[in-house]
């Protein structure tokens, strides 16, 4: 519900008149130009271009 009325804005009566069908249609509109996960390879190049940082920050 949270994603027909927040995100999507529907009204009530159109909300509750969807097939699920026609909702999930709807809410993958939202999704779009999102790409598969990073390879393994990809992922280990960020974490050393990006290191967690190990020490506490004190400032």
């Amino acid at each position: 519900m949270a994603a027909g009325f927040g995100l999507l804005r529907l009204s009530p009566a159109s909300f509750w008149a969807m097939t699920p069908r026609e909702l999930e249609r709807a809410m993958s509109v939202l999704s779009q130009g999102r790409g598969n996960a990073p390879l393994r390879v990809q992922l280990e190049t960020l974490m050393a271009a990006f290191p967690d940082n190990r020490e506490p920050n004190h400032g």
